[in-house]
């Protein structure tokens, strides 16, 4: 294993989602959707994969999975407050590599997992995220969907700025038509899994909420208006969307049907 990919990842599990309760439990395929998480992430080749919970059950759904648990707060404010106690928790040195995958991503590649890897160190920014390619007028418009501005056109560039709204503007395609997207691709698609060291982690973590972060209710804003780098590179697989809602977990299990159905045929 290279430098570059020596790596933890770090799953927050909150028990009391807004939207969909219990969601780290909730069954796909038969499973928590919390396992396939875990699943994905011990695919990447990770040194060490640890959940992050405040809750007994989720964490006896793992009990057999191959991941370290940390039993954390109730009452953190957001799963970085949460990983940072994990990081306490698992004695990581400052600066051991983070992965922060979202417990509501059972189909994260595991290139992604490792690209943010990859891009924190290659950077030397104290944190890194990725970006997809944004090809509908709806996605753009689509407050849900984050869109980030990058500077540079290589391989990574630093975060200009995260946003619900459409950015950025082409003004003269748009006073005409905003129903398609004109050419030049310049949009991103921000998907929500981060890399960071386990000393900025903590130091994230400690500062206040910025103005920009409670307006956009976007955290990575907090490291923006701090005056960190943000490094930002493009997937180098398809991150489909996580689960938030029922409707969303009924799309999740004709996912994972179709991809069962395409392994056994192969």
């Amino acid at each position: 294993m290279t430098d570059a990919l020596d790596f933890v990842v770090a799953i927050p599990a909150r028990y009391a989602a807004s939207r969909l309760p219990g969601k780290p439990l909730r069954a796909l395929g038969g499973e928590p959707l919390v396992a396939h998480v875990a699943r994905r992430a011990l695919a990447a080749g990770a040194r060490e994969v640890w959940v992050a919970t405040d809750d007994d059950r989720i964490a006896a759904a793992l009990e057999a999975s191959g991941v370290r648990i940390a039993m954390t707060s109730p009452d953190h404010a957001s799963g970085t407050d949460r990983l940072a106690e994990c990081a306490r928790i698992a004695g990581w040195g400052d600066d051991r590599v983070v992965v922060n995958l979202q417990g509501d991503e059972p189909f994260a590649p595991a290139a992604g997992i490792r690209a943010v890897a990859e891009i924190l160190v290659a950077s030397g920014a104290p944190m890194s995220t990725l970006a997809a390619p944004i090809e509908d007028a709806r996605t753009l418009f689509d407050p849900n969907a984050v869109k980030v501005v990058r500077a540079g056109g290589g391989r990574f560039g630093d975060a200009l700025y995260f946003s619900r709204a459409p950015m950025p503007w082409p003004r003269d395609a748009f006073a005409r038509d905003r129903e398609t997207l004109p050419p030049g691709g310049h949009w991103l698609r921000h998907i929500g899994i981060y890399g960071y060291r386990a000393g900025f982690l903590q130091r994230f973590a400690a500062l206040p909420p910025s103005p920009l972060e409670t307006v956009e209710a976007l955290e990575q804003l907090r490291a923006l208006e701090a005056g960190y780098r943000i490094a930002v590179a493009a997937t180098p697989e398809p991150f489909p969307p996580g689960i938030d809602t029922p409707e969303d977990l009924e799309r999740a299990e004709r996912t994972l049907a179709a991809l069962t159905a395409g392994a056994s045929r192969a």
